[in-house]
């Protein structure tokens, strides 16, 4: 391992505090879930209506997003030699892969009548997003797959590991999210907890992917 990168926390000491929040929040959405079903469950068969409190629900629902943010900032402070270079790593990546957007000409490639041209920038930003994604959505389904598609995509320089795994768990982070809001949106107590319970195992892969080193 190179001496720069000694100093330098493993992942799950890098994103301890959202680690942390993640499963706080997996805990919160059983906890708000339960107060739907459990009511419902303990409810004499003949009856039609039961109280249910689904306050709590969206509490977590509503602040879900914001206490991640908090989370991720305190890492940040907790670890700055560390977002340095992640951020020096991130300038290295991006250019590169704004200089292969130019190279193939995706400037001048056609676009929808109504969307603006496709920059090299965009085209940066997009590729790392969709690195992200796919790398999710496969260690779902086979994390050694998953594990050898992150290496195959950082081979060439133009993405590194952390920046995929990072933007994983973003992508699975959001997905939850989603879930979660859909979950304040539902009238029904019961569809929204299971919107809520539908959030967990999202939030459990974005613990995976935050704390995994392939290194």
């Amino acid at each position: 391992m190179p001496p720069d990168h000694l100093d330098l926390p493993a992942r799950r000491r890098r994103h301890a505090r959202l680690i942390a929040a993640l499963t706080g929040l997996i805990g919160a959405c059983a906890e708000a879930a339960d107060l739907v079903y459990w009511p419902i469950a303990t409810a004499p068969p003949g009856q039609e209506a039961v109280a249910v409190d689904v306050m709590p629900l969206k509490k977590v629902a509503l602040t879900a997003a914001i206490a991640l943010d908090h989370a991720r900032d305190a890492d940040k402070d907790r670890w700055p030699t560390a977002v340095a270079r992640e951020q020096e790593d991130a300038a290295r990546t991006y250019a590169a892969r704004c200089v292969v957007a130019r190279a193939q000409d995706l400037l001048e490639e056609p676009g929808p009548l109504d969307m603006p041209p496709l920059t090299a920038e965009h085209a940066a930003e997009a590729d790392l997003i969709s690195a992200g994604a796919t790398v999710a959505t496969r260690w779902r389904r086979d994390p050694e797959q998953a594990v050898a598609l992150v290496r195959e995509l950082a081979a060439d320089g133009e993405l590194s590991v952390n920046e995929i795994l990072d933007a994983a768990v973003d992508s699975t982070v959001l997905t939850g999210l989603v879930a979660l809001h859909d979950a304040v949106d539902t009238p029904d107590p019961s569809t929204a907890a299971e919107k809520c319970v539908e959030a967990t195992p999202y939030l459990a892969l974005a613990v995976t992917l935050a704390s995994v080193d392939l290194d």
